[in-house]
């Protein structure tokens, strides 16, 4: 079943030329480009021990007590703590 696209009629059995994948490539690269552009920056939603210390300007042994006593929640993977940006946000105000 032929599918045609930019005005170019492809075939199933047909072979693709080097031209055929460059102009290919192109297109995708331009699709992404605008997908990119298309996007609005986004905040991290979690945030690495050391982010979490300076913005809460407060030592490691703190942070430690922060979890320790469930003031704060984290989650842990591949043996690095991750803390929920929202929650530290609702604990500043």
């Amino acid at each position: 079943m032929p599918v045609a696209k930019n005005k170019r009629v492809l075939y199933q059995n047909q072979l693709a030329t080097l031209e055929d994948l460059l102009e290919v490539k192109e297109e995708i690269i331009n699709d992404l480009k605008a997908l990119l552009k298309s996007k609005s920056p986004s905040t991290k939603q979690w945030l690495k021990s050391k982010e979490v210390r300076e913005l809460l300007q407060i030592s490691p042994g703190t942070l430690q007590n922060l979890r320790i006593n469930g003031t704060l929640s984290y989650t842990k993977i591949g043996g690095i703590i991750y803390y929920n940006l929202e929650e530290i946000q609702k604990m500043l105000v």
